[in-house]
């Protein structure tokens, strides 16, 4: 080790001999105040080195401060390894530059920072109200680890502090402990915004949005600030309840809470979910209006929210003027052509994607197999199909396969579509066997389709669309007794229609209509509306009669 640092003194005495051609020469005189403007202006590993050579010459590495704030410019440029191969050669780290590296190390190798943490007792040294908070978000996921330095700050009589008790939380609602993050957050003596934020998303993570409205409502107003607002609005865009996440939203407009980026991706989900194309672009004019950062994951859900509600030129134009796409940008656009059913245009901008060089992941393979589909383009989704594994060297999942059979089904090729499905890694889903029915419905395979159907009335005893598409494929062919037996099956079993939803915006508010349903409030006002429409359509046509 001692070589090593030899070493490295010598690399660093040359770079000296390079510094005063470097940016960094005209700087505060105290060599402590250089320091921390050098390490203000790092931006890259060499900025890194030099001003690591400007500390070892002068012994300033021997400064605990200073040492921390190296640990952590290193990290945040996302050289942690860096920062860990400069901790290990102090010879006598400090608590304070034990936490530094510990949450350097905590995101980019968890594993490594908590061995850190179980040292510091090792060197005769006490884990402090910091050292938990930052060991507890690498222990992130990992429960009976977590469970362990719960134990180690009951011991060190830190459990109650508010810091470690709010990490707490966020550790156990990580492994979807919610009753012991909840069990902390009710014996907590006082409760703060970070640990009432960290309840709500400990809630919001695991969908339990009951639980999660009830501890808002009850939360005080005065400590409700845009954290809380996006933890609620989030949970209830992940749980597929986008009605109430707009609403949501509204409310907070309406509380002077201004939203921030994190909100507006949370919001765009939501409008994206319903097609709301009058609030998403009320919300991308909201955008521009407050000067929001436009990071490239806000453009991808303003491509993604105006793909889905129907404005794809709008989409494309957003994803043009685009200066940095990542491999999410790239996949957004395919997907959204394929649901536009722009198969032959998502295939053109896949190829450019290659030429950029940017790699396609798993979800943009099932896009772009979506929408070969769409189109009927077998030959090129074979293509895709088969480079995924020797080109790119990704294994193909079940919806990878799904989306084959699918392709190959609506072109007709049944048996190669069957065949497929023998050969499938996993066992085979309801998507895929209900990819089977609708085809051999389409092309009227009555053997397939009952096949198929076998083995969805045992993977989905009660979706009754299976039941329908077997009886009208045997209706098609003049086989009325079996389409008979089918339809008596679905009573028998008891199988019942699920009832039609429809949506529609009217002055960005997007309304839910059920057929059938008599519990609506407008209830009556549809009905009305409807008969006077029934009673002009009748007048017209008695007018064209005479």
């Amino acid at each position: 080790m001692n070589l090593a640092l030899n070493r490295k003194v010598r690399e660093v005495r040359q770079w000296q001999r390079t510094w005063s051609v470097s940016r960094f020469c005209s700087l505060p005189r105290s060599e402590h105040a250089r320091a921390e403007q050098l390490l203000c202006d790092c931006s890259s590993l060499s900025h890194l080195q030099q001003t690591q050579g400007f500390m070892l010459t002068r012994g300033l590495d021997q400064d605990d401060i200073l040492l921390a704030r190296f640990i952590s410019t290193s990290a945040s440029l996302g050289f942690s390894s860096y920062a860990y191969s400069v901790f290990i050669y102090n010879h006598r780290p400090s608590i304070f530059v034990y936490n530094n590296v510990i949450w350097a190390l905590s995101s980019s190798n968890p594993a490594r920072a908590i061995s850190l943490f179980n040292a510091i007792r090792l060197r005769g040294l006490r884990p402090d109200s910091y050292s938990f908070p930052f060991v507890l978000k690498a222990a992130v996921g990992l429960s009976d680890v977590g469970t362990q330095i719960h134990c180690q700050a009951i011991v060190s009589g830190l459990d109650s502090h508010p810091s470690v008790v709010t990490s707490l939380v966020q550790m156990y609602s990580s492994c979807a402990c919610v009753f012991s993050a909840r069990r902390l957050f009710d014996g907590a003596t006082s409760k703060h915004v970070s640990l009432w934020n960290a309840m709500l998303a400990g809630y919001a993570k695991v969908g339990d949005m009951s639980n999660a409205r009830n501890l808002f409502e009850c939360m005080p107003e005065r400590d409700r600030d845009v954290v809380s607002w996006t933890a609620l609005i989030s949970g209830y865009t992940q749980a597929h309840c986008p009605h109430e996440a707009v609403t949501l939203f509204r409310t907070m407009l309406l509380r002077d809470v201004r939203p921030d980026e994190i909100a507006i991706l949370a919001v765009l989900s939501a409008c994206a979910d319903l097609g709301a194309l009058q609030l998403g672009e009320w919300i991308h004019s909201y955008i521009g209006k407050h000067k929001l950062r436009k990071i490239v994951p806000l453009y991808n859900a303003l491509i993604d929210m105006y793909a889905k509600s129907g404005d794809i030129r709008k989409a494309l134009q957003l994803f043009e003027n685009m200066k940095h796409k990542t491999v999410i940008t790239w996949t957004t656009m395919i997907a959204g052509l394929a649901l536009h059913g722009l198969g032959k245009e998502a295939v053109g901008v896949f190829s450019c994607m290659e030429k950029a060089r940017v790699k396609p992941n798993e979800v943009t393979f099932i896009a772009i197999l979506s929408a070969c589909s769409h189109v009927g383009l077998v030959e090129v989704g074979r293509d895709y199909f088969a480079s995924m594994r020797f080109k790119y060297g990704i294994e193909p999942k079940i919806e990878h396969y799904g989306c084959m059979i699918d392709l190959l089904g609506r072109a007709g090729y049944l048996q190669e579509a069957k065949e497929l499905v023998g050969v499938m890694p996993s066992e085979v889903n309801a998507a895929v066997w209900g990819s089977l029915l609708a085809a051999s419905n389409r092309y009227g395979d009555a053997a397939l389709a009952a096949e198929a159907l076998g083995h969805l009335s045992l993977l989905e005893p009660h979706n009754c669309g299976n039941y329908s598409l077997l009886s009208n494929t045997y209706a098609a062919l003049g086989r009325w007794k079996e389409a008979g037996v089918v339809r008596k099956v679905m009573q028998d079993t008891r199988v019942e229609k699920v009832p039609g939803v429809s949506f529609i915006e009217v002055n960005n508010r997007v309304y839910e209509f059920i057929a059938g349903d008599k519990l609506n409030i407008n209830f009556v006002d549809i009905c009305d509306v409807l008969q006077s429409i029934n009673g002009q359509l009748k007048m017209v046509y008695m007018k064209k009669r005479t």
